[in-house]
């Protein structure tokens, strides 16, 4: 090579090279150092977790102005790094994040001192997600316990709808007097709320996997009371960390709650509901999209069979396709799923004898049936024995659909715990005919 030629050559080596360290100099700390790890050795899981539904009908519609939303959110497993998914994907304008924190919650609406941690999404502080889209945000270190309170913060700048929110939280959440208050230690709340706007999974880092529980309100935790995390997934949660096994398995699996108030398998609500898409719609978004995803819990059906006309009744095969439709679907990426039987329902207010016949059936295809990995016999866990059309006294909220707190706990010890444990281990799932022995002992 000739000495000119070679010479050009190494200066514009040295010139891009330059030009790469400035730009690597040029990126935040923390982008910089995200870059320099190995994405194919960071797993993630899903820690909490709330399924979007919406846009509610302009009448009903929230609307923020310049201020501040401190959501509550449960954790189900603990780690030290975390990071938080935003959803726009039920909007029709751009969702303008505008600053963004999370923080162990010390009571009420204040973040315990010392926790506070900005959010950046791809480096920057605010974020403007299109319509139909998530954002996740970039990690940040901060020790996350299991069964714990966080407090996750968003800005909103301007003039707000939340056409994508979960309505039935269960759970107070604040918003704040005009401005962002996303860094402050104890938001100066103007009102309290009763849904998640936007913000739809938590999650940690770590190895273990994610039980995905797909529902409707019973799942939801439709009438427990608020603030208590008395959910069925709660109940299962804390069992996963206070039952111990001998290689302390449970200990790494999170459950994410993606039951909807009023959601059902085969149809959709009324325009404006926020019962949410179908289970058929919604479960790429709601069950492969979450972190760590192996295991997912199936109940639902009773809203389609409550709501069914007389002129176009809903059939046990119709729901039984459907199901088969969405096991075919979680069995092809690898989710083991286990189907819970329907509860009782007499005396609820879209009860007849009718549509008892199609849950009764329905029920005794989930228990016969080989197509789920293993059965959750909520049926029977909840059920008065001497009148079994009926949720036991002691466990009816008194709509005689959806249990109490007690209830639900009682559906919450229904669950076999080596269902989760098995699998974690590299074992294959026990058969649907011993777990439905196990259970129904």
């Amino acid at each position: 090579m000739k000495p000119v030629l070679s010479t050009l050559l190494q200066l514009r080596r040295s010139a891009a090279a330059s030009l790469l360290g400035a730009a690597l100099l040029a990126l935040p700390l923390h982008a910089a150092l995200a870059q320099a790890r190995d994405w194919r050795t960071i797993s993630w899981t899903g820690t909490w977790g709330a399924a979007p539904a919406g846009p509610p009908l302009p009448a009903s519609t929230q609307v923020f102005t310049d201020q501040t939303l401190r959501l509550v959110v449960h954790t189900s497993i603990g780690g030290s790094r975390v990071r938080i998914r935003i959803s726009n994907e039920l909007g029709t304008t751009p969702l303008r994040i505008g600053a963004a924190h999370v923080g162990a919650r010390a009571g009420e609406a204040s973040v315990a001192a010392g926790s506070d941690r900005m959010l950046t999404f791809s480096g920057n502080a605010g974020v403007v997600i299109p319509p139909g889209a998530p954002v996740l945000s970039d990690p940040v270190d901060l020790n996350v316990a299991a069964l714990s309170d966080l407090a996750v913060s968003l800005f909103l700048p301007g003039a707000v709808s939340a056409t994508t929110l979960h309505g039935t939280a269960s759970q107070t959440n604040y918003v704040s007097l005009p401005g962002d208050f996303t860094g402050a230690a104890t938001l100066p709340v103007e009102r309290t709320i009763l849904s998640w706007p936007f913000l739809t999974e938590v999650d940690v880092e770590g190895p273990g996997p994610a039980i995905v529980t797909l529902g409707d309100s019973i799942t939801d935790g439709t009438r427990s009371t608020p603030d208590t995390n008395n959910r069925w997934p709660d109940w299962l949660a804390r069992r996963l960390q206070t039952t111990r096994d001998p290689a302390d398995l449970n200990t790494r699996l999170g459950v994410v709650n993606r039951g909807i108030s009023g959601n059902r398998l085969l149809g959709n609500p009324p325009e404006g509901s926020l019962a949410g898409r179908s289970i058929q719609e919604r479960f790429d978004r709601d069950v492969l999209a979450t972190a760590g995803v192996r295991y997912m819990t199936l109940m639902i059906g009773i809203n389609d069979i409550g709501n069914s006309s007389p002129a176009n009744p809903v059939t046990a095969g119709d729901l039984i396709a459907a199901y088969r439709q969405v096991i075919e679907r979680a069995h092809a990426t690898g989710i083991a799923v286990y189907g819970a039987t329907l509860t009782p329902f007499q005396g609820a207010a879209y009860y007849s004898p009718e549509k008892e016949l199609v849950r009764l059936a329905v029920n005794s295809w989930i228990r016969a049936s080989d197509s789920f990995d293993a059965v959750i016999d909520f049926d029977r866990a909840v059920r008065d024995p001497a009148a079994p059309a009926r949720i036991l006294a002691a466990y009816d909220s008194g709509d005689h659909l959806h249990p109490n707190d007690l209830g639900y706990q009682a559906m919450g010890n229904a669950v076999p715990l080596e269902l989760f444990r098995s699998l974690t281990a590299g074992v294959k799932a026990a058969p649907v005919k011993a777990v439905r022995e196990a259970v129904t002992q």
